[in-house]
């Protein structure tokens, strides 16, 4: 940053932050065999699982936020490695359930305990994950997440060029 810049903006500091923690979560959860993303979706279906749901993909990727091409990728690379388990949903056979079998929900056990550390750990600086400032942290990035996007505006000769 120049010294004339006003520095940062929220925008670049959020997607630094993020890719901060997503490369401490995989290196956290590579042990066991997991990325980040399948993290994210075996955490999440844990989840829901526990509270007697079994998603389906579409429903998983809702809930995620990933794409739902992509939790079918991941989804596809971890019932090959024996952690998930992919079903026809009975009353629609267009949809995919899903279910940790037990060897995945053993593996997720684990991976959110080392998550829950590192977790403490990021957080330390706000006071660690249950602290006030963390509560609130959390709190300003839910309603950030919760703003919906706008439509996208497509390109024509009357919006090329111009600054939003």
């Amino acid at each position: 940053m120049s010294k004339g810049s006003p520095g940062p903006t929220p925008g670049f500091l959020v997607w630094r932050l993020a890719n901060k923690w997503r490369v401490a979560v995989d290196r956290a959860v590579a042990p066991l065999g997991l990325t980040h993303a399948q993290y994210s979706l075996v955490a999440s279906l844990y989840g829901m699982q526990r509270d007697g749901e079994r998603p389906s993909q579409r429903r998983l990727a809702d809930h995620t936020g990933l794409e739902a091409l992509y939790v079918s990728k991941l989804a596809r690379a971890l019932e090959s490695a024996g952690l998930i388990e992919r079903t026809r949903d009975p009353r629609d056979p267009r949809a995919v359930q899903l279910a940790l079998t037990e060897q995945g929900q053993a593996v997720t056990r684990q991976a959110l305990v080392v998550v829950q550390e590192l977790l403490q750990q990021l957080l330390e600086p706000l006071g660690g994950l249950g602290a006030p400032r963390a509560r609130a942290f959390t709190d300003e990035l839910t309603a950030l997440l919760d703003v919906p996007l706008a439509p996208s505006v497509p390109i024509d000769e009357n919006t090329q060029g111009a600054t939003p």
